[in-house]
C-alpha cells in the first residue's frame, strides 16, 4: 500500500493539480495549505466568514440540504455533522475532480485526509470547512468513500457572479 501512494499523488497531480490530493503526498512541495488555491475557490479565512451553511449527512447516503447557492467571493463556514453509525465525508471540488477522487478511494480506501476543502467525520462527531468561493459556477460536495458517491451522497454548490 504504501508504494502505491507516492503513485496515486503522481495521479492526483496529473489530473487537476492538488485539488483532490489526500495527505501531504497529494500536496505540491512546500505548499501552505492555508493559500491552497483551486479551480472551485481557496481556503478560507475564519476571521472573514460571510455565513455559516449547516450540512447533515446520514447512513441513507444524503446531504441535507444537497444544494446550496453563494456569490462569487463568499466565504462560507459549513458546520458539518455526522448523523449516521458510519463514517462519512464531504469533499469540495468539480465533477470531474469528485470523480476522479471516488475512484482512487476505491482503489485506496485508507488514504488520509487533511486538505482545507474536505472533513472526513466519524458517527455522532462534526468538523468544519471554511471555504472561499473565487470562481462562479456550479462546484459539488461528495463522500468519496467507497460506495457512498454512487449511492448518492452527492450535492451542489452554484456559486453566482457577482
Amino acid at each position: 500500500m504504501k508504494s502505491a501512494l507516492p503513485l496515486a499523488a503522481a495521479v492526483l497531480l496529473a489530473v487537476g493539480g492538488s485539488a483532490h490530493a489526500h495527505g501531504a503526498a497529494g500536496r505540491a512541495a512546500g505548499a501552505d495549505p492555508q493559500t491552497l488555491e483551486t479551480l472551485f475557490g481557496r481556503s478560507g479565512d475564519p476571521s472573514r466568514v460571510s455565513r455559516i451553511v449547516q450540512i447533515h449527512m446520514s447512513d441513507a447516503m444524503r446531504y441535507s440540504p444537497d444544494a446550496i447557492a453563494v456569490r462569487q467571493g463568499e466565504t462560507i463556514r459549513f458546520v458539518v455533522r455526522n448523523g449516521g453509525r458510519i463514517m462519512h465525508e464531504m469533499v469540495l471540488g468539480t465533477e470531474r475532480e469528485l470523480q476522479e477522487h471516488a475512484r482512487l478511494m476505491k482503489k485506496h480506501p485508507g488514504m488520509v485526509h487533511d486538505a482545507p476543502y474536505m472533513a472526513h467525520i466519524g458517527p455522532g462527531q462534526r468538523a468544519e470547512i471554511v471555504w472561499q468561493f473565487t470562481q462562479a459556477g456550479d462546484f459539488k460536495f461528495a463522500c468519496l468513500l467507497p460506495g457512498h458517491w454512487e449511492a448518492g451522497m452527492v450535492g451542489t454548490v452554484r456559486v453566482l457572479a457577482r
